[in-house]
């Protein structure tokens, strides 16, 4: 009898390889059984603090804890059986200092079992990535729009649409990646600008709403199905499934107000006797 081998998960170092090769392809998940539906079309699967917009209704990630990252990182764990598993680590977990972070990211690697965590911030950041790379803990970094500065930030607004705002940005791509990351997710960054960090940068660029010149790319999985009310720019949508739900729960109403269900086939008969 012939036993299949047990899938290998991807890891950091493997995606870190894959620099310049076949394009990275990331989506996020926040339950198990998403993450069971795109696992194997994923090479990796992001937990990303974006789920408390999609999950929770929050307008924002900051109100977002690590106690909940490691809810849903444990969901997803659950759900997938090959791709890196990257968890987001939330707002004020890790800034405060990098012995903080290394107990942040520690938590949710031991507590989750993903393969990564991902934190926001470039050159001011970079000191805390080298920390936890060094001590075993695979960082992914996250440049340009960094959501979870939105009260610093003001507005979701693109970065470096203007030349001279070009250096600092740059700045903060190299000094993650010369810091240990493996990878770094560019968002909403002018196209010319994340093609030429792509092609600085010794690591793998994650695109989300930069460039297809990016060496992977990644959204939001309610976005790109149709699940979210507004979605910025740079989605596209893959599929309508808000309509398709909201059409199978209208009829569902109907058929409970007209009694058209339960039908004869979703009831239970009594068992015969003897």
């Amino acid at each position: 009898m012939s036993v299949q081998a047990p899938t290998r998960r991807q890891t950091a170092p493997g995606l870190r390889a894959r620099k310049g090769g076949e394009p990275i392809v990331m989506l996020t998940s926040y339950h198990a059984h998403t993450a069971a539906m795109i696992d194997r079309h994923c090479d990796a699967i992001l937990v990303g603090d974006s789920l408390g917009n999609v999950m929770h209704g929050f307008e924002t990630t900051v109100p977002v804890t690590l106690d909940m990252m490691i809810l849903h990182g444990r969901a997803v764990m659950r759900g997938s059986r090959q791709a890196l598993v990257v968890v987001d680590m939330p707002f004020g977990c890790y800034e405060a200092s990098k012995e903080e972070a290394f107990h942040a990211a520690a938590r949710l690697l031991k507590e989750t079992g993903c393969g990564a965590v991902k934190l926001e911030g470039g050159v001011r950041m970079a000191e805390t990535v080298r920390f936890l790379c060094e001590r075993g803990i695979p960082v992914m970094g996250h440049i340009g729009l960094t959501p979870q500065s939105i009260n610093t930030l003001g507005s979701f607004r693109a970065q470096g649409r203007q030349a001279d705002s070009w250096a600092p940005i740059e700045n903060d791509a190299r000094a993650i990646a010369e810091a240990g990351a493996f990878a770094v997710v560019i968002e909403a960054v002018a196209e010319p600008l994340a093609r030429k960090i792509t092609q600085e940068v010794a690591i793998p660029t994650i695109g989300i709403g930069a460039s297809a010149a990016c060496d992977g790319q990644v959204l939001v999985l309610e976005d790109m199905l149709g699940l979210s009310p507004k979605v910025p720019k740079f989605v596209r949508r893959y599929g309508n499934l808000g309509q398709a739900i909201e059409d199978a729960v209208t009829a569902f109403a109907a058929d409970v107000r007209s009694r058209g269900f339960p039908a004869a086939e979703h009831v239970y008969g009594m068992e015969r006797e003897g």
